[in-house]
């Protein structure tokens, strides 16, 4: 009897799964003109009833005139009748901090490492781009510049307000031997943890 009331519940179960509904909206970064149905594109499309080969499509041609790769924020509103609406964003500050501080990563800790540096020059320049965004759509130059500080220090990017190339190219000399270090203290560390189980 008991087995007989576990399958009805495991059918009532199965059948509230079946009913979830997603949101008809979807954030989230996708690499210029690299659309794929693969996942973790694919599965996001599919759930909200979008043709994945259709939107690849789509959003490849919208994006080909960009350097392949780069992150861009991408807004997704599926209508009712599965068509859908593509908002693509310019790519987000770190990505645009980092490629102006000539880095790939940023600092393992923030406040006490200085990953790279960046000039107010860069500061501003990045500012222009990004205030045609939606979300800085009503802030003005001075407050998206601050924000771009922001991010750049929670990137450990010193801020400076000039940069001169002889010691900025040693400065990444140096650095590099440095996130080289901390590279090799954190493969020992994943080795010891393997070594543990």
């Amino acid at each position: 009897m008991a087995i007989k009331g576990a399958r009805q519940g495991a059918r009532v179960v199965k059948k509230v799964v079946d009913k979830v509904k997603h949101s008809p909206f979807l954030k989230t970064y996708i690499p210029a003109a690299q659309a794929a149905p693969a996942p973790p594109l694919g599965p996001q499309l599919g759930q909200r009833q979008i043709q994945i080969a259709a939107f690849c499509k789509e959003f490849n041609e919208k994006t080909s005139n960009i350097k392949p790769g780069i992150p861009l924020p991408t807004r997704i509103k599926v209508n009712p009748d599965r068509s859908f609406d593509i908002q693509i964003n310019n790519p987000p500050m770190t990505y645009f901090l980092l490629q102006a501080a000539g880095t790939k990563k940023g600092a393992m800790k923030p406040g006490e490492e200085v990953a790279g540096k960046v000039s107010l020059k860069h500061v501003y320049e990045i500012a222009l781009i990004k205030s045609k965004d939606p979300t800085f759509e009503n802030v003005s130059l001075q407050n998206v510049c601050k924000s771009i500080i922001t991010a750049a220090h929670s990137c450990g990017i010193e801020v400076v307000p000039r940069l001169e190339e002889d010691s900025y190219r040693q400065f990444l000399e140096e650095r590099k031997d440095i996130v080289k270090q901390q590279e090799q203290q954190l493969e020992e560390i994943r080795q010891a943890k393997m070594l543990r189980l």
